[in-house]
């Protein structure tokens, strides 16, 4: 079996039940971190594929108060199991700075190009047409709702993404290109984030409701 195959494996059988953090979502994380990395510096490409396809393999929820703690404790459950696989100490020392410091919520700058890019493919995924179904995936297992029926945009109201799918948008998802580490992972997060901006203007046509400008 390949590294990806028996990395694959082990994390089928950890994770189950969350579907915007299952085996497809790090099958696409893995194929955005060799798009970004093939415009960037050399890296250990052993490291990014080991990052990527454990990068959530503790997985809490989103209004979990021990949120911040996911990529921790997945670093932590990563660690064993790489060793058995035959990576180097330093190969999953850097591994598992990765996994940390790829989180939104823990707040780790990261230090390494392997680190960088997996931040970048970890985000990337939170937009275009895959991060506009995983945002309302998220909100609907937390109970929100699509959008706010009367001011679904928030021009009148404080935005409230815990209760609305859409004021995520505005919130968090479209902030993400300035956030990017690369400039290859920058270039792709501004293409999606188009996408997350004709989906808004397309809803405010549906709506009849005056776009506001994203």
């Amino acid at each position: 079996m390949t590294l990806r195959g028996a990395l694959r494996a082990h994390l089928i059988a950890a994770v189950a039940g969350d579907a915007a953090h299952d085996v497809a979502h790090t099958d696409r994380v893995w194929a955005n971190a060799q798009v970004i990395s093939d415009g960037e510096a050399p890296c250990d490409m052993t490291v990014l594929l080991a990052a990527c396809y454990f990068h959530d393999l503790v997985t809490l929820p989103k209004d979990s108060p021990d949120r911040a703690l996911a990529s921790a404790l997945s670093a932590k459950a990563a660690a064993p199991v790489l060793q058995k696989l035959g990576l180097t100490e330093k190969q999953i020392a850097n591994a598992c700075h990765a996994i940390i410091a790829h989180s939104f919520s823990a707040n780790i700058p990261p230090e390494t190009l392997e680190a960088k890019i997996l931040q970048d493919a970890d985000r990337i995924e939170a937009l275009g047409a895959i991060g506009i179904a995983r945002c309302f995936a998220t909100t609907g297992v937390l109970g929100g709702a699509l959008f706010h029926g009367l001011d679904p945009f928030g021009t009148a109201r404080p935005l409230n993404d815990k209760a609305y799918a859409v004021d995520h948008f505005r919130l968090k998802l479209l902030k993400l290109p300035a956030t990017m580490q690369t400039v290859s992972g920058r270039h792709l997060a501004e293409d999606r984030a188009n996408v997350l901006r004709d989906f808004l203007d397309q809803l405010a046509s549906e709506l009849d409701v005056p776009a506001s400008g994203w």
